[in-house]
């Protein structure tokens, strides 16, 4: 910065150092400014290297002199009074940096899809989308969208079918779920109701004309 500075401020970090030494720290780590005696009994030395005296409680310090802070610290033991359960569960936590992975939710997106009948948004490019179906599989004889496939496998019906078989199917299980035609049960209506979008989506297709 320059020096003729008119109003006379100095912002470079040595400047403030002079400024304001306290806590000022050489490269063994030592604080210079200390004027602190060695926390060892018995030791006269300059108390100018900290430990922490907990590890819970790390911004507490002793202060000791060189030779004494190396011993303090080779006896450190920053599980000491923590059970085998404990250091269990912190090293469980430091493999992943203490950031475990959350539950998998499902979005409100992937339940938009869910509703349309479609587990994967992928699937409305066809079953298995991402994968590679390779020969037909036998008995299957159309290509249907995700949305009609799942409508399919609601009816108990196969994709082969005539649009005449796959409505006898859904009658057939209409008889069984609807309550007025099993004594006003109406448990089992959250079921009938996917019977009947079902039945829209083969009843709408272009794929079951007949």
């Amino acid at each position: 910065m320059n020096k003729d500075d008119p109003f006379g401020f100095n912002m470079s970090v040595s400047a403030s150092k002079k400024k304001n030494p306290r806590g000022r720290r050489g490269m063994s780590g030592a604080s210079e400014t200390s004027t602190r005696v060695c926390e060892k009994p018995g030791c006269e030395e300059a108390g100018k290297y900290r430990a922490p005296k907990n590890p819970d409680v790390l911004d507490d310090y002793y202060w000791f002199c060189k030779d004494h802070v190396r011993e303090y610290n080779l006896g450190w033991n920053f599980f000491d009074g923590t059970t085998e359960a404990e250091i269990n569960a912190q090293q469980s936590k430091d493999r992943v940096w203490e950031r475990s992975t959350k539950p998998f939710h499902k979005s409100d997106e992937q339940r938009a899809w869910a509703r349309l009948g479609v587990d994967d948004p992928h699937q409305v490019l066809g079953q298995n989308a991402t994968q590679n179906p390779g020969k037909s599989v036998t008995g299957s004889t159309r290509k249907l969208p995700a949305t009609e496939r799942r409508a399919i496998e609601i009816l108990e019906a196969k994709d082969h079918w005539t649009k005449a078989e796959v409505r006898k199917a859904y009658k057939k299980l209409i008889k069984v779920l609807h309550p007025d035609m099993n004594g006003g049960d109406r448990s089992q209506e959250e079921q009938l109701s996917e019977v009947v979008w079902a039945w829209d989506q083969i009843k709408a297709s272009r794929h079951f004309r007949t």
